[in-house]
């Protein structure tokens, strides 16, 4: 019997990065060049520099030149970035469940929090402790959300509904059609009862995807001081480093 034509498709291959450089309009910018299945030429930028995303079979002299096209928008990206972009050095204080931390480099490969200090593991090449800060945030985000969920899933009586996470810096959850419920790893800034803020928020909205009065009466049951916690959340957002 025939196998499935699915049976002899091939892998995808994997994505080659590179880092280069390019001149534009008189300056030398430094570029990082990722290859995948991908149809489509994207640009990034971002603290970390200018990204450039491209299909395996487009030339490089292609690339370099839509890269030249864009040239005044990616300079101008790149100065606002520079103008904005904080260092996360050693001795930086940084949020982490809404209480203070002073950084740390690790000596060996293991992050750990003792004593109001975040001991963080950089890896090679990583100047300052941005990454890893991001690295901790992310590794401990799932267990706490799931847990949340589960809670405030059970108050309202309703199924614990699937996670996601993401990198959102405003939209620090969402709720869609299917009951799937994205929170940002950026919510491990903030105090835990912040976070179960935002949890509540998108759990009431397995019952109203909508904002109503409806809506909120939900997230008063569940949360009652709502209010209080979504002013403090705009506040707070406000002074956290801009991180990738």
């Amino acid at each position: 019997m025939a196998l499935p034509f699915e049976s002899f498709a091939r892998p995808a291959p994997r994505a080659l990065a590179e880092q280069r450089h390019i001149e534009l309009q008189g300056e030398v910018v430094a570029y990082r060049l990722v290859r995948s299945a991908r149809r489509s030429i994207g640009f990034s930028v971002d603290r970390q520099g200018l990204r450039v995303g491209a299909p395996l079979s487009v030339g490089l002299a292609h690339i370099e030149n839509l890269l030249r096209q864009q040239g005044e928008w990616i300079r101008e990206k790149l100065t606002l970035w520079r103008a904005h972009a904080v260092l996360l050095e050693a001795g930086t204080v940084c949020l982490w469940l809404g209480q203070p931390h002073i950084l740390r480099r690790a000596a060996g490969r293991v992050s750990r929090c003792q004593d109001g200090q975040l001991e963080l593991a950089a890896r090679a090449g990583e100047a300052d402790l941005g990454a890893a800060f991001v690295r901790w945030c992310k590794a401990r985000a799932r267990p706490l959300f799931l847990a949340r969920l589960a809670h405030y899933a059970g108050c309202l009586g309703v199924p614990t509904p699937p996670l996601r996470l993401s990198s959102a810096k405003s939209r620090w959850g969402s709720c869609n059609a299917k009951g799937e419920i994205r929170l940002s790893w950026r919510l491990m800034q903030f105090d835990p009862q912040l976070i179960d803020y935002v949890v509540a928020h998108e759990i009431a909205h397995l019952r109203e995807m909508n904002h109503s009065p409806r809506f909120w009466a939900i997230v008063h049951q569940l949360y009652p001081d709502w209010r209080a916690a979504r002013q403090a959340i705009r506040r707070l957002a406000r002074q956290l480093p801009q991180l990738t």
